[in-house]
C-alpha cells in the first residue's frame, strides 16, 4: 500500500492523513475552516466491515486510498484474520496467500481497526452497530453447502462436505473435530468438478512428506498417514465442455503427481480438431491437457484418479456386511444433444435405455465428497435491526451490482435506472465479496468485485460531502449519529463479557504459530481452536 502517514489536527479529533495529500490539503484550508463548524467536517467517516477475509481486506485498501478521512473497524468472528485466504486456500499453494501481504499492509494505516472474536449478530446485534457508523459494509464469506438432496447424505460417517474437509486439514476450528475415516476403503467418490474438488483429490493422493513441508494441520497429517485411499474419482453430471469448471493450474497439478496415474477420458467427450481451434485460448488449453492427461504409468503408479463425466448422483448405499461402511455410489447416466454436444450450453438429459429405463451404474465408495458449491447465510438479526431482506434462495444480500444493498419491496432511496426500471438503495449498507455476487471465482475475482464496492462507497461519500449542509452518514438521520465507531460498540462488548482480539493480539498468535511450525520444519503450525489462540494472549 505504501502509505507513508503525517498527522494534521482538525478542530475535535486527530485524523492521520497521507503526506501526500498533504498538499492538496492546504490549498483547500480556506474552505475546510469555513466547514470547521459542521457535523461533517468534524470528525472521520466511520466505516465497519464485516469480515476479514479478501473482500473485506480488498474493500478497506480500496477504501482507505480514495477517502481520506475515512476510518474502518473490521469485525471478524473468530480471533485471527484472512478468512478464506488463511483457512480455504489449500496448504500446498502458499503463493496463493501472497494476498496476505498487502492485508498486513492495510492493518498498518492508524485508519484501520480489527475486532476479532466477535461474532456480530450472535454475540453482538447489528443494532449496536448503527448509532456509531456512517456505513456498513458485509463481506463475509458463505458457510453452508449446497446439498444434492439425494438418500444417505445426511449419513454420519463416511459422507462428507467438501468445504469441512477443506477447513478440516486447515487447521479452522468449527472442523477441527470433523475426524474424517480415511481408513475405510481404498475407493473416494467426490461430486463436483471445481477447484475445491481438485484440492480434495490432491490432498488425498499427494505425498505425505511433502504436504508435511506446508502449513497443514498436523492432525490432518497423522490422519492422512492412515489413510487407506488410492483410487478417487471427480464425478460431474455434464461433459468436459460444459462440466470442468477447475483450471489449468489445479489440473495440470494433479496430473504430474508422482506415482498417480490418470483415466484417459473418452475421446468421443473432448471436442474434435474443428472445434478446438475456434475455442477461446484458456478452455482451449485446458481440453488439449485433459486429452493429453498423464504420462505415468498405471502399471506402476500406487495411486489413480479420473474425471468421470454424464453422471447424476442418485443415492449412497452400505455394505450389507458392515453397515456401518459405504460401499458404493448409484448414479443414474446423462448424454448432451447430440445435435451439438461440444458446446458450452449444450443440454444434458437423462440416459433412458430401450426399455424404457433410466440407464444407471455403481461406483465403488469407501467415502464421500460432496462438492458442489455453498451459500452464504443473512447473519441474525439482519433484518429486524437493518431491514435488509436477505435472498435465501441466491444466498446472497440483494443489490444494484456495485454494493449497494437495495429493498426489494420498494423502501429507501429510488433510483430509476436508464432502461426505466426502478430499485430503492438501502442507504449506508453495502456488500462484497461471496455474499454480494456468490460464491464463485477465485481471489483476484474478489479483489475486483471489492474493489467495485469500495469506489461506490466513495462515490457516495462524495456526493455527501457535495452536499455542505448535509450529516456526512450515510447511515443515519441527521442528529441520530455518534460517529464513534469502535469506541461507541465497546462499552456494549464489554457488558456482554466479550473478549475481542486486537491486531497486536492477531500478530501475537502469528507469532506463536510461526515459532511451533519452525520446530517442526514447516512455515507455520496453526493453532486449530479458538481457546489455545487465546491462551496465547493471556
Amino acid at each position: 500500500m505504501g502509505f507513508k502517514w503525517t498527522p494534521y489536527v482538525c478542530a475535535q479529533c486527530t485524523v492521520q492523513i497521507r503526506s501526500s495529500a498533504l498538499r492538496r490539503l492546504s490549498s483547500r484550508w480556506p474552505s475546510l475552516q469555513r466547514r470547521q463548524n459542521s457535523h461533517a467536517a468534524s470528525r472521520p467517516f466511520r466505516v465497519a466491515v464485516v469480515g476479514s477475509g479478501p473482500a473485506g481486506f480488498y474493500a478497506t485498501y480500496r477504501l482507505l486510498g480514495k477517502v481520506e478521512d475515512a476510518v474502518v473497524d473490521m469485525y471478524e468472528k473468530l480471533p485471527v484474520p484472512f478468512g478464506l485466504a488463511r483457512y480455504g486456500v489449500a496448504p500446498d499453494h502458499p503463493e496463493v496467500k501472497n494476498c496476505e501481504d498487502k492485508f498486513n499492509e492495510v492493518a498498518t494505516s492508524p485508519r484501520f481497526n480489527f475486532i476479532g472474536n466477535v461474532e456480530l449478530g450472535r454475540e453482538l446485534s447489528l443494532e449496536s452497530l448503527k448509532p456509531h457508523y456512517d456505513a456498513i459494509l458485509f463481506a463475509y464469506g458463505a458457510a453452508k453447502d449446497k446439498e444434492l438432496g439425494i438418500p444417505g447424505e445426511k449419513a454420519l460417517r463416511n459422507v462428507y462436505s467438501a468445504r469441512a474437509f477443506v477447513g478440516w486439514y486447515n487447521g479452522l476450528p468449527e472442523h477441527r473435530d470433523l475426524a474424517p475415516d480415511l481408513t475405510t476403503g481404498e475407493e473416494a467418490v467426490i461430486i463436483g468438478q471445481g477447484n475445491v474438488a481438485l484440492d480434495v483429490a490432491r490432498i488425498l493422493l499427494s505425498d505425505l512428506d511433502e504436504l508435511r513441508k506446508t502449513d497443514i494441520a498436523e492432525y490432518a497429517v497423522e490422519a492422512l498417514a492412515k489413510s487407506r485411499v488410492k483410487r478417487v474419482r471427480v464425478v460431474g453430471r455434464r461433459g468436459p465442455m460444459q462440466q470442468a469448471a477447475f483450471t489449468i493450474k489445479e489440473l495440470r497439478e494433479l496430473l504430474q503427481l508422482p506415482s498417480v496415474s490418470f483415466d484417459p477420458i473418452p475421446k468421443d467427450l473432448l471436442p474434435p480438431d474443428a472445434v478446438l481451434s475456434s475455442l477461446p485460448r484458456a478452455q482451449k488449453r485446458l481440453m488439449q491437457l485433459l486429452a493429453k492427461g498423464s504420462t505415468n504409468d498405471p502399471a506402476t503408479a500406487t495411486k489413480s484418479w479420473s474425471l468421470d463425466f454424464l453422471l447424476s448422483p442418485q443415492s449412497l448405499h452400505w455394505s450389507p456386511i458392515h453397515p456401518y461402511r459405504l460401499s458404493h455410489v448409484k448414479f443414474s447416466r446423462n448424454e448432451l444433444d447430440p445435435s451439438d454436444p461440444y458446446l458450452a450450453s449444450a443440454k444434458v438429459t437423462p440416459k433412458v435405455l430401450s426399455s424404457g429405463k433410466r440407464a444407471e451404474m455403481n461406483i465403488p465408495a469407501n467415502i464421500f465428497f460432496r462438492s458442489v458449491g455453498y451459500k452464504s447465510l443473512p447473519l441474525p438479526g439482519m433484518e429486524e435491526d437493518l431491514g435488509i431482506h436477505f435472498d435465501p434462495d441466491r444466498g446472497i444480500i440483494p443489490n444494484d451490482g456495485f454494493g449497494r444493498v437495495i429493498n426489494p419491496s420498494g423502501l429507501g432511496e429510488r433510483q430509476v435506472l436508464p432502461d426505466g426500471s426502478v430499485i430503492s438503495h438501502m442507504p449506508g449498507l453495502y456488500c462484497a465479496g461471496w455474499v454480494k455476487r456468490g460464491p464463485t471465482g477465485v481471489i483476484a475475482t474478489t479483489m475486483t468485485d471489492a474493489f467495485t464496492t469500495a469506489d461506490t462507497l466513495a462515490a457516495d461519500i462524495q456526493e455527501r460531502k457535495s452536499h455542505s449542509d448535509a450529516e456526512l452518514s450515510l447511515l443515519n438521520e441527521p442528529g441520530h449519529g455518534t460517529g464513534l465507531g469502535w469506541e461507541g460498540v465497546r462499552p456494549e462488548a464489554e457488558r456482554r463479557g466479550l473478549r475481542p482480539t486486537t491486531w497486536q493480539d492477531w500478530q501475537r498468535i502469528d507469532s506463536a504459530e510461526k515459532a511451533r511450525g519452525q520446530q517442526k520444519g514447516k512455515p507455520r503450525d496453526k493453532f486449530g481452536r479458538v481457546e489455545e489462540m487465546l491462551d496465547v494472549l493471556s
